[in-house]
């Protein structure tokens, strides 16, 4: 009985596609060794340049003038609280009023917008698919239209109301445009990913639509409040164009507005300058590490939903 093998494979080797030249061996782990070097350098690039800006008034606000012009990036040798006392010390008090008028603005504006995005978001985030995608359309236009273009419009209702030159309707123009859409959208996410079984338990319990957003939904949403809260407050803090139109400077300023109008048109005093953009940024500094857990949990909350 003969046994019959089969007969042996033998390899065959594709030809290589018309164009695509065949990578020599070890080209690919070169590459990748070359490439993480020139991440890591553009990486670095990128965070000094972001770092550069709060290092230089870090420095210069506990330098004198002349260690100020001879070289601005170097740390102080001889740290003074010169320049703080002097910007304090302003017969205008420029600072005291400033940080006081921002906070106010803040403080209310963020106090509305909060209650009105969210409740709109709960709103929108139960409709169906269609309506709700129009709304988010409509929306979306608050974050794309550039505040320039409303700006007038905005100036001429105001004026309309009687609201034109005063903290009111600073704060009114507030609730409109960007600010209002962000909320919603960053709340609309977080909100499409709570259960209906959750609202319909509720609604069978008896609880209206009121108690279920502020007693249910606005609990789960905490991360989303901490992050709408910490972003709207250093836009509206950090803002310059509608303070100064809508106020005026006769009304009165925000620390943005106040910066500007201590920088001299013939002599720079930077020594002063630089001790007011130090203060200027001590209070969103501080809410923000007040709120970073927060905060830290609604980027993670708001990435894995």
């Amino acid at each position: 009985m003969t046994v019959q093998h089969a007969p042996a494979r033998t390899a065959t080797r594709r030809p290589s596609r018309p164009g695509r030249p065949a990578t020599a061996p070890g080209r690919s782990g070169r590459y990748r060794a070359l490439r993480s070097p020139v991440r890591l350098t553009a990486a670095v690039v990128v965070v000094l340049l972001f770092v550069s800006p709060i290092y230089l008034t870090i420095v210069n606000a506990f330098k004198t003038e002349d260690a100020i012009v001879a070289n601005p990036a170097a740390p102080p040798v001889h740290p003074t609280l010169g320049n703080l006392a002097t910007a304090l010390g302003r017969p205008d008090q420029l600072i005291q009023l400033g940080l006081r008028n921002s906070l106010i603005v803040v403080v209310c504006s963020v106090l509305l917008l909060i209650p009105l995005g969210s409740a709109f978001s709960f709103w929108i985030s139960r409709r169906r698919t269609r309506p709700r995608a129009v709304i988010l359309a409509v929306l979306a236009a608050g974050l794309m239209i550039p505040p320039q273009v409303v700006l007038l419009p905005t100036i001429r209702i105001l004026t309309f109301l009687g609201l034109d030159h005063s903290y009111p309707g600073l704060i009114l123009s507030n609730l409109g445009g960007g600010y209002f859409s962000f909320a919603v959208f960053v709340y609309v996410g977080f909100m499409r990913a709570v259960p209906d079984e959750v609202v319909e338990a509720a609604r069978l319990d008896g609880a209206g639509g009121l108690r279920i957003w502020w007693t249910i939904i606005m609990p789960l949403v905490r991360p989303a409040t901490a992050t709408v809260a910490i972003f709207l407050s250093l836009w509206i803090w950090n803002d310059f164009l509608n303070p100064q139109f809508i106020l005026g400077p006769l009304q009165g300023q925000t620390i943005t507005t106040g910066l500007y109008l201590s920088v001299g048109q013939y002599q720079m005093d930077y020594g002063q300058l630089f001790g007011i953009m130090f203060l200027a940024g001590i209070i969103p500094v501080a809410g923000y590490l007040l709120m970073q857990k927060q905060f830290a949990a609604g980027l993670t909350a708001g990435s894995t939903k």
